[in-house]
């Protein structure tokens, strides 16, 4: 298990979806930036706080090309009831395989109840890492206020 630093490819993952659907990542964010949050779960008071900011910069982002993408070890039905309880309109996933993706990605993972601690990356139209941001704890995660900054920085000095 390593960090996943700026430059890096980040890694194949599945992530699967509410209704037996799965998205690939990074595939499913090529061609704009992207946003990959990992959550500790629904129940999560810091996580439900961060999920909500995104949602609404959801449109600021798209009109930067940024696609946002969340997932936890949550189960379908509790992501479910998170997404309609917040009105997310971004992806998000459920039955994260903890082990797996802190192995392909260098995220914590709370050992009882198992979950991922929260973790976000920012990555590039190719795929590549930009921003990662590890927490070992409840608090530490970015914010899409911060995303948006970055990416209008990037484009404004040729760096996207």
């Amino acid at each position: 298990m390593s960090l996943l630093h700026p430059g890096d490819t980040f890694p194949a993952l599945t992530v699967s979806l509410p209704g037996a659907e799965s998205l690939r990542l990074p595939d499913a964010l090529a061609g704009g930036f992207g946003v990959v949050l990992f959550y500790r779960g629904s129940w999560c008071p810091y996580c439900n706080a961060q999920l909500r900011a995104f949602q609404r910069s959801l449109e600021k982002l798209a009109e930067l090309d940024v696609t946002v993408v969340a997932v936890s070890v949550d189960d379908e039905a509790t992501t479910k009831e998170l997404i309609d309880r917040h009105g997310l309109r971004f992806a998000v996933g459920h039955s994260a395989d903890a082990e797996a993706f802190a192995e392909a990605t260098g995220a914590f993972v709370h050992d009882d109840p198992r979950y991922l601690e929260s973790t976000g990356f920012v990555l590039d139209p190719e795929g590549r890492v930009i921003v990662s941001v590890y927490s070992s704890g409840a608090i530490g995660r970015l914010v899409p206020e911060d995303v948006a900054g970055l990416i209008r920085y990037l484009r404004e000095h040729g760096g996207a």
